[in-house]
């Protein structure tokens, strides 16, 4: 369960797109952020993980309610609530605990 290049791109892209956030608009901030996970999942998805794209396309939806504007306790709840799927779907297939469903294993001919 070690980082790898994509998790340190990662790391360096949201952290430096997190600091961004007092110089711009949130919903601009939201918008990037949002952008950059998807590519992230984009990049698990085609490296053949999909549990781990799966969880880094609901912090895309948690990056999109952030973006609506934490004024009311369903977008927080709502943020909230994608953080943590994304977290057990990232943890589940990188532990093994998701299996994989997408992979077809073929029986020998008989």
């Amino acid at each position: 369960m070690g980082l790898d290049r994509i998790d340190a791109v990662a790391m360096v892209g949201v952290g430096g797109l997190l600091s961004t956030a007092t110089a711009l608009e949130t919903a601009v901030v939201a918008a990037a952020l949002g952008g950059f996970l998807f590519s992230v999942a984009a990049w698990r998805l085609y490296g053949g993980r999909p549990w781990e794209a799966a969880g880094w396309l609901c912090w895309v939806g948690a990056a999109v309610s952030a973006g609506l504007g934490a004024d009311t306790p369903a977008v927080l709840v709502a943020v909230v609530g994608f953080v943590v799927l994304g977290i057990v779907l990232l943890l589940g297939g990188r532990t093994g605990v998701l299996v994989d469903v997408w992979s077809i294993e073929q029986e020998p001919n008989r």
